[in-house]
């Protein structure tokens, strides 16, 4: 297993972007915001925006949608990977088709109901590469990273993929976020070390 402090001849494993280490069995808790105590009962899920039908599904409503695990790789911007890991929820594209996108939209604007925000190109969320998730490793998302639900956005940064998500907001235009207000890079792709304005 690769990890940071490499021996002479050893080889970077070929999943880690550049500047990323394997963080092993651990999962780093980083938070931008106050944390909300949110159960299950409490949780929703909204999309609006240019859409056909604003729509909110609660977590029954969205339990009954067909639910997908996905595995893989996830990176977070301060430089640790985590390997052949597991998630377990619904690929956004389903919410986006019950609520029926409009052809005029380009951006999604996810939303914390911790009153978090980022954005994110339409095309980086839709066509299997995101989901609204709320199991790990086959268990309850816990809290501390994002449960009873988050995003999940494996292609980019961890901080597109919001904790405790509350909806997201489809716009023509885009509409930088908690962090890409803050100098964060507005795409946020880890094989291309997109960590800040500019990169």
């Amino acid at each position: 297993m690769a990890r940071l402090g490499f021996g002479r001849g050893q080889l970077k494993d070929p999943r880690l972007p550049p500047g990323q280490y394997d963080t092993g069995s651990s999962f780093p808790v980083l938070t931008a915001e106050v944390s909300p105590r949110l159960t299950a009962q409490d949780w929703s899920f909204r999309v609006d925006g240019l859409v056909d039908t604003a729509r909110t599904w609660d977590w029954e409503a969205a339990h009954r949608l067909q639910a997908d695990t996905w595995n893989g790789d996830i990176h977070c911007v301060t430089s640790w990977s985590k390997l052949g890991t597991s998630f377990g929820g619904v690929s956004l594209d389903t919410f986006l088709a019950e609520a029926g996108v409009k052809p005029e939209a380009t951006h999604v604007v996810a939303w914390s109901h911790s009153g978090y925000t980022t954005n994110l190109p339409l095309a980086e969320v839709t066509g299997g590469r995101a989901w609204v998730v709320w199991e790990h490793e086959g268990k309850p998302l816990p809290h501390e990273h994002g449960g009873p639900a988050r995003l999940l956005v494996p292609n980019l940064y961890f901080w597109k993929s919001a904790k405790w998500i509350g909806g997201i907001r489809l716009l023509d235009h885009d509409e930088p976020g908690f962090w890409e207000q803050r100098g964060y890079h507005e795409l946020g792709d880890p094989w291309l070390e997109q960590r800040y304005t500019g990169d």
